[in-house]
């Protein structure tokens, strides 16, 4: 694993230097810090209600459904209609799921948890659009000089907002209720629809000729299949993701196994992200060149390993070392997954591969909550975690043999 050196130290200044891309982390952070605030707040009100992890499973399963639905529109649109406005709205439509989600805690919408999961379902259908505006936007706000350093720095904001959401939003529940929590999270996206519409960058050109909606996704889709270092870039994220999906079950550990208030569930919630924002911080100084597809399969394997380590735990702060490890491993993967698809993708193709990488990544976080849950039902906590960590190890082991140009990837040929 090679190190670029602070040869070019300077270019990570420069980027944050950028009034433009200081605006376009501003999005990204507000934006996550709504969603993870939902996330961690609308677990606890969900398991309160139920104590049973496999309706914390269906909370995934009511998100990705729509998302994979809207996802290759999404792409589309944003490859073709301005960019900018694509993304407030998507904010303003964020901010209606707390909002709901407020009015089903003060009990407006009766008994029952099918209320909770058809707000769950909006912000599955208005979360398509976030990722794929965010990365086409990133192309218009820096050089590709500044790509790498920028990914790692874009890294180190996305991780920030999974340490500070969820304990955040953990914290308020024991303190003030859920109530209040999701109140916070409709003002955080709220705040996402300001920042980006008050982003100053130039967008391309409406495209007036455009190729039929369904040809122009299959386009995308042939780019992405096509490409086999992009391919599998994606592919062994998708799958770590969903067979090591572990945190999507921290309700029933804070309840059943570890015994924490929802104080508690924020920190092992915020425990992934801490350990992704210190390796970002290393790679914004250091960003991995050589050997980095060697890097990402070894960080894969490294994360099922803490992943079995979190399962077999029964002690609360070793729990969260396990899983601070594994967003260390997880950090690493972001990084250079974003990296590639930054290096990879041609500029009037990047809304499409970036729907194809949500539906990859994205819809694998929602199916993999539902994965988890489903074999905790069967099998109980402890063994559905540490299956889903040997699986995953599994996962980087096939890669490596399946996806050659990968393990030897070198960014420096991108």
């Amino acid at each position: 694993m090679s190190a670029g050196g602070d040869v070019h130290a300077g270019n990570g200044d420069a980027s944050l230097r950028n009034a433009a891309f200081r605006g376009l982390m501003l999005y990204r952070i507000c934006s996550i810090l709504s969603y993870q605030v939902v996330a961690v707040t609308v677990g606890w009100h969900v398991y309160a209600l139920t104590r049973d992890p496999w309706m914390l499973g269906l909370i995934g399963l009511a998100e990705v459904l729509p998302y994979f639905c809207v996802a290759p529109f999404a792409g589309y649109l944003v490859d073709h209609l301005p960019r900018r406005r694509l993304g407030m709205v998507a904010c303003l439509g964020l901010a209606t799921t707390p909002l709901a989600l407020a009015a089903i805690a003060a009990g407006w919408a009766g008994p029952g948890v099918a209320p909770i999961y058809v707000a769950v379902a909006v912000t599955g259908a208005v979360r398509a659009f976030l990722g794929p505006v965010y990365n086409a936007l990133f192309a218009r706000v820096l050089p590709r000089a500044q790509f790498a350093r920028g990914a790692s720095l874009g890294s180190i904001v996305f991780q920030s907002g999974l340490v500070v959401g969820p304990a955040l939003g953990g914290v308020i529940v024991g303190w003030a209720g859920m109530g209040a929590a999701y109140g916070v999270a409709a003002a955080f996206a709220l705040g996402a629809a300001v920042a980006v519409a008050r982003l100053k960058v130039s967008e391309p050109a409406l495209q007036l000729q455009r190729a039929p909606i369904f040809a122009s996704i299959a386009e995308g889709a042939r780019f992405v299949f096509g490409h086999q270092i992009l391919l599998g870039a994606l592919a062994l994220d998708m799958f770590a993701v969903l067979f090591g999906g572990a945190i999507s079950l921290a309700p029933a550990f804070i309840h059943e196994i570890l015994r924490y208030g929802p104080e508690g569930l924020g920190i092992l919630r915020g425990a992934p992200a801490l350990g992704a924002v210190a390796v970002g911080v290393w790679l914004a100084r250091r960003p991995l060149q050589r050997h980095a597809g060697r890097a990402l399969l070894v960080a894969v394997a490294g994360f099922g390993l803490c992943i079995i380590g979190f399962g077999l735990s029964t002690a609360f702060w070793l729990s969260a070392l396990f899983l601070l490890l594994s967003g260390m491993c997880d950090g690493v993967s972001v990084v250079l997954r974003s990296t590639i698809l930054q290096l990879a993708t041609p500029d009037g193709m990047r809304g499409r591969v970036s729907s194809i990488n949500g539906l990859f990544i994205g819809s694998s976080n929602e199916l993999g909550a539902f994965y988890a849950g489903s074999m905790a039902r069967l099998l109980g906590l402890v063994p559905a975690v540490v299956i889903g960590g040997c699986v995953t190890i599994g996962v980087a082991g096939v890669t490596a043999l399946r996806a050659p140009r990968l393990r030897r990837l070198d960014l420096r040929e991108l």
